[in-house]
């Protein structure tokens, strides 16, 4: 193997793909990044064997071959060569090593057979079909702040993406447990009957930082096992969590008839004010529904108490609940209209956050005891 190449874009996707691969592991190829160069280009790989990602780089080459190599040391090698270089990836004779040629720079890498390297984007995809990156990335964004990250209740550590036929819609819904997020669009042609699947968190976390600038479209393909997202040079494949979402309608409220709407900025920065001295664990606040205003009460024995008032929209009796005030907080940063709706019914029943820019969207809060 013998490619030329502009370091800016080999750098930006050796950016992409070696963040997945974990500090430490105890497969010695898992370390590694796979370049593999053929015809005008060279395609990176990385894996962890549950997630991988791929991204093809402009080259020139001048012998194809395939070779892997420490995907941290070479980013960071590659980093720190001067902006405008031109570098060469060499595998001559010792197929143990490839070198790194920069001007008067010259890095030899100790390299592992390629062919040991895994395959997570082998077997057959059921349903296809493409969105927007925008699109995708706003079904994400409005609900990975939900995602649990308790490990014995798996099921519930990514996002779970559904068709929904009652609307023809494509939902994604996460939550811990104590958050219920929810977002839709409308069904892509292609998504029909397709199954109800949980996309983990690492691989959502990785979507986003990968469609980040992105306007362009996102080819989506299904299996019962695994995913794969194109866009552009771009191919991120992934396992699916192998178990049953529960039945999260359930813990939505219909009939929550007590409405209260604020200023979303005024209620976030009140929010904030008054948890400052709130218990570091339950992080609660009280708040106190009366006619025209909301009053938030944090007490805490260990270093003294908070009140803050604010003017509402809320005409009903008065009520006392108690929430988490980071999982408020969580759902204020969501809404993007100026005010938000509360949806309530009593203290010890959930609560519906709405934006009302986002007919698309709702938030679900479990209350607490203050």
């Amino acid at each position: 193997m013998r490619v030329t190449l502009e370091k800016s874009a080999f750098l930006k996707a050796l950016n992409h793909v070696q963040s997945v691969v974990e500090r430490r592991n105890t497969i010695p190829i898992l370390s590694n990044v796979m370049i593999h160069a053929k015809g005008g280009e060279v395609k990176l790989t990385a894996t962890d064997l549950d997630l991988e990602i791929v991204e093809s780089v402009a080259a020139d080459v001048a012998q194809e071959g395939a070779a892997t190599v420490p995907a941290h040391m070479v980013y960071d090698i590659v980093r720190k060569l001067p902006d405008g270089a031109q570098l060469e990836l060499n595998q001559a004779g010792d197929k143990g090593r490839v070198a790194i040629v920069a001007g008067r720079s010259r890095f030899a890498l100790q390299a592992l057979p390629p062919e040991d390297f895994p395959d997570l984007s082998s077997g057959e995809f059921g349903n296809t079909f493409t969105l927007a990156s925008t699109e995708l990335r706003f079904l994400i964004e409005r609900t990975r702040f939900a995602i649990s990250t308790e490990e014995t209740r798996y099921y519930l550590n990514g996002i779970y993406f559904h068709e929904v036929k009652l609307g023809n819609h494509l939902r994604a819904v996460a939550t811990d447990g104590h958050r219920l997020a929810q977002s839709q669009m409308a069904l892509p042609a292609g998504a029909q009957d397709m199954p109800g699947i949980i996309v983990p968190r690492k691989t959502v976390l990785e979507l986003v930082k990968l469609l980040e600038g992105d306007d362009g479209e996102v080819e989506v393909s299904i299996s019962s096992q695994k995913i794969r997202f194109k866009a552009g040079k771009l191919v991120l494949t992934s396992k699916l969590i192998d178990g049953t979402f529960p039945d999260y309608e359930r813990v939505i409220p219909r009939g929550n008839d007590k409405i209260l709407v604020a200023d979303a900025k005024q209620f976030a920065e009140a929010v904030d004010r008054v948890s400052t001295i709130s218990f570091e664990k339950s992080r609660a606040v009280k708040l106190a529904l009366g006619e025209g205003k909301l009053t938030m009460v944090v007490n805490n024995p260990d270093s003294g108490s908070a009140e803050e008032e604010i003017q509402v929209a809320y005409d009903r009796e008065p009520m006392e609940i108690g929430f988490n005030s980071r999982y408020l907080l969580d759902v204020a940063s969501q809404v993007k209209a100026e005010t938000m709706r509360f949806e309530f019914n009593d203290a010890g029943s959930p609560t519906v956050v709405r934006d009302p820019k986002d007919e698309h969207s709702l938030f679900v809060l479990m209350p607490m005891r203050v």
